[in-house]
């Protein structure tokens, strides 16, 4: 359906990065003379067009922003509305079902699906929503509409209590879209079953993003002791019970994480080879290193710890002591899956920690594979912030 919408037009040669597939719009490109960005409201669609009024597609608007624009198509004729949000629901859900055989990944990853500031996990028949943006929260309903539409749901999650909403200057809330949302929702990965919270749980409850590093994980670690820092729900410590480690120990800080550990380490019946300590993860490597304790595996997935560019400094040195402590709870000949999700660490800097933490131990470390997301969050090839996990698998013994 043909739309009419207010231009936003762009300085001399910023249209470049559009033309080369970027989806962002930044406040410093935008020619406010010709069209102030005071003029829009946030949330507002725009026909974004060059310096010479050749139009390069629609966008959604926040003038308030850094990032003032968020492209959603090349059609200067169609804006966001239910039938395009339709169109590209349809579009990421046949990717998923390519990719996994069971109803249980991201179903919408932001720009990467061209919708921007929506997430969508599914856990089967009930779906967790996240918006990110003033512009898809205008178009909530019509979102509610379409996933309905395409996947008909038992029931809808909206979980908006995060941090991106303030920067788009938007309310946190969490509520029922659709349905009656379960007290927790149930997932199958790997071979192993999972019941996580909804609600009380973190981000949309699960990090489907690591699934295939698990899965590797799988063929490296039966027999093996191994130890799971940061461990959530268990995802990569039970997974690693299920596919015949000699015993695990997971480790977190918060007690609700380890309470799921225990309970989805029995629904997976390895309860008698999982063990929990609740602490803070340093604390709790220091003292397992008193102890004299050592593990032939052990997995590190930390939080974001360069949440912003000034955190660059601080948070490498935290990489940097995590992953020392880790090695020196390693046997002589052991294996360190280092991960990061830190949009803001490069890959490469990544494994010159883990290289740099063996030296300072005299061990040899051996990069035997890296791994990144899964397929369920695909990464746009213009935007580099859609690519932003690690894994290091890194064989580490005293030479």
């Amino acid at each position: 359906m043909f739309v009419s919408l207010p231009r936003l037009v762009l300085k001399k040669n910023a249209d470049r990065r559009l033309k080369r597939g970027h989806l962002w719009v930044y406040s410093n490109e935008v020619d406010v003379a010709q069209t102030p960005l005071k003029s829009f409201e946030a949330g507002d669609q725009a026909l974004i067009c060059a310096d010479n009024g050749k139009s390069l597609g629609v966008a959604l608007i926040n003038p308030n922003g850094l990032i003032c624009g968020r492209m959603i198509g090349r059609d200067p004729a169609q804006g966001l509305d239910r039938s395009l949000l339709v169109h590209r629901i349809n579009q990421a859900l046949a990717l998923r079902q390519l990719c996994y055989e069971e109803p249980f990944y991201r179903l919408i990853y932001g720009d990467s699906d061209l919708l921007p500031g929506l997430v969508v996990d599914r856990f089967g028949d009930d779906l967790v929503v996240q918006i990110a943006s003033a512009g898809m929260e205008r178009q909530k309903e019509a979102v509610i509409e379409a996933l309905i539409q395409c996947l008909k749901p038992n029931s809808i999650w909206l979980d908006n209590d995060h941090g991106a909403r303030e920067l788009e200057g938007l309310p946190r809330y969490r509520e029922a879209a659709f349905g009656e949302p379960p007290a927790a929702v149930s997932l199958v990965e790997n071979g192993a079953h999972f019941d996580v919270p909804l609600g009380a749980g973190q981000k949309t409850g699960w990090f489907y993003d690591h699934r295939e590093n698990r899965a590797h994980l799988q063929k490296l670690c039966r027999g093996k002791r191994v130890l799971d820092v940061f461990s959530y729900m268990g995802g990569w410590g039970v997974e690693a019970a299920c596919a015949g480690a000699e015993s695990v120990v997971c480790v977190d800080s918060s007690e609700s994480a380890l309470k799921g550990v225990t309970a989805n380490a029995e629904r997976n019946w390895v309860s008698e080879k999982v063990s929990t300590i609740q602490g803070k993860a340093i604390d709790v490597l220091k003292a397992l290193i008193l102890d004299g304790e050592t593990f032939d595996v052990v997995v590190l997935d930390p939080p974001a710890f360069i949440k912003r560019r000034k955190d660059q400094k601080a948070g490498e040195a935290a990489y940097r002591h995590i992953n020392e402590l880790a090695i020196r709870l390693l046997g002589k000949d052991g294996l360190l899956v280092s991960a990061s999700c830190s949009m803001h660490l490069p890959r490469e800097t990544l494994v010159d920690i883990v290289r740099g933490a063996g030296r300072h131990l005299d061990r040899h470390v051996q990069i035997i594979a890296q791994g990144g997301q899964s397929a369920d969050h695909p990464v746009h090839p213009a935007i580099p912030e859609t690519d932003y996990l690690k894994a290091v698998f890194a064989r580490v013994y005293l030479p």
